[in-house]
């Protein structure tokens, strides 16, 4: 008889049994174990609580998301199958600032739907006083990028960029801009 096998709860409770191509033991093929529905949610440690804070209430709404989470020490949203939160820092860290190009974070980027979701963006960006870094522009990172990339208050880099149709994953398709050719953080 085949095993089989279980995702396990909290709790310890066992629930509706895995299929065979996402079990932990791989799909007997070579191939990938599972293919994951995208990237849960994201939190940053902020040096300024308070000022990254006011900043991302403004941003994260504006992108659509819900505040789930609003505590002296966390805020969290989450909407479009993405969650991303803030939270306080530890004592010694506080007032540290991001540092672009050291171990950890690069920056993060929101997707938008359309193009043109970009340039509001960035005119909202604008108008909350963010830190623009390019304005909307088009790169050559997929067929048809085009984003604004801009800091938080503590100079976390995020970006919001549209890639029209498969992007990447378009046939005969390979990744270009400062990613292809190393210089990226150059």
């Amino acid at each position: 008889m085949p095993r089989r096998e279980f995702i396990t709860l909290v709790g310890g409770a066992a629930a509706w049994p895995l299929p065979r191509a996402h079990s932990p033991s791989g799909n007997g093929q070579g191939g990938p174990s599972m293919q994951i529905n995208g990237v849960a949610h994201t939190f940053i440690t902020a040096g300024d609580f308070t000022s990254a804070r006011a900043f991302y209430g403004q941003l994260l709404p504006f992108l659509g998301l819900t505040v789930v989470a609003d505590t002296a020490n966390t805020f969290y949203c989450v909407g479009g199958r993405t969650g991303f939160g803030i939270h306080a820092p530890a004592g010694e860290h506080i007032g540290q600032r991001f540092r672009q190009g050291s171990v950890g974070l690069h920056h993060h980027c929101f997707r938008a739907r359309e193009r043109a979701d970009v340039d509001e963006a960035h005119d909202f960006l604008v108008k909350i006083g963010a830190h623009i870094v390019h304005e909307p522009r088009d790169d050559s990172f997929a067929p048809g990028y085009y984003s604004v990339l801009f800091e938080d208050p503590d100079g976390t880099r995020l970006e919001i960029n549209h890639v029209p149709g498969k992007g990447l994953l378009a046939p005969e398709t390979q990744i270009g801009g400062g990613y292809a050719d190393g210089t990226q953080n150059a």
